[in-house]
């Protein structure tokens, strides 16, 4: 498959706001480069099209950056992503890397995840925050579920931790393939994943606990639909959003019925822990 490299140029220390912005559109991957105010992004050459251009200048109209663009010559994508995969270590509760990483000492666990072109690099903050809540839970026999999994790793966390039944969905077909091998590699075979919206999870009894690491529009879209899968006292952890959208959110998350119990901030991203209460 062909690529399009777009090669973008933010404001002086603003690149981490722009990427915020940036993931919300199609494309497949980040690679941050050398220079800090510099960002690549590559995107499948069949949709480098109109529509992509307009909601770029439509971002230009809010926020100051510049780009171009050139189409990148046909390889082996996934090599090339794995020369950029930096392993992720959250103190020593928990340990991610890829299978071409050695192992990681002094971590109570360790996931390993073969990543694909389809996961950016510019999610590592988010992961971090994710995986630092969950280390202060007891996830202990809890239904949880994982939505917008990606590489599925949290729904491999929360499986080693001894969660009694995790599920996952994504709606990149990529994610979902790649989730189901990372599942079998890690040893937790028994996660069910599907591919879909949140529409594409059968409808069961309601989750303890729900992991959201995605972007800002699709949380705010299935927060009602999120709501009603938690039982009462149930959490929603997410994240995938800035600093400058926090009013924003915390006005969305307290319409939606959820009371926020934690935040977390790193590098301009934030991450959201709430509880659904007793609307009684």
């Amino acid at each position: 498959m062909a690529f399009v490299k777009f090669s973008f140029t933010s404001r002086p220390g603003e690149r981490e706001l722009l990427l915020a912005f940036l993931s919300q559109l199609p494309f497949d991957s980040f690679q941050e480069a050398e220079h800090p105010d510099q960002l690549d992004a590559y995107i499948a050459e069949n949709l480098d099209d109109a529509n992509l251009d307009q909601s770029l200048q439509s971002l230009k109209e809010q926020w100051q950056f510049r780009y171009q663009k050139e189409r990148m010559p046909d390889q082996n994508w996934n090599a090339l992503w794995e020369s950029n995969f930096e392993s992720i270590q959250v103190g020593n509760f928990c340990g991610i890397r890829a299978d071409f990483h050695p192992s990681m000492d002094g971590v109570q666990y360790q996931i390993v995840i073969n990543p694909k072109m389809a996961f950016g690099t510019g999610h590592h903050e988010t992961t971090h925050m994710m995986v630092q809540r969950m280390a202060q839970l007891s996830v202990q026999g809890l239904r949880v579920l994982d939505y917008g999994c990606g590489t599925g790793l949290l729904a491999i966390l929360a499986a080693q931790m001894g969660a009694s039944e995790v599920e996952a969905v994504d709606i990149e077909q990529a994610a979902y393939d790649n989730s189901l091998e990372n599942a079998r590699c890690n040893g937790t075979p028994d996660i069910k994943i599907f591919k879909g919206d949140l529409s594409a999870v059968p409808p069961g009894p309601p989750y303890d606990l729900i992991l959201a690491n995605i972007n800002r529009n699709v949380i705010l879209n299935s927060l009602p639909s999120l709501y009603d899968r938690l039982q009462v006292g149930g959490r929603l952890i997410t994240s995938g959003f800035v600093e400058q959208d926090r009013d924003l959110m915390d006005a969305s998350f307290q319409q939606a019925g959820f009371r926020q119990t934690q935040q977390l901030s790193r590098n301009n991203w934030l991450c959201v822990s709430l509880m659904k209460e007793n609307p009684n």
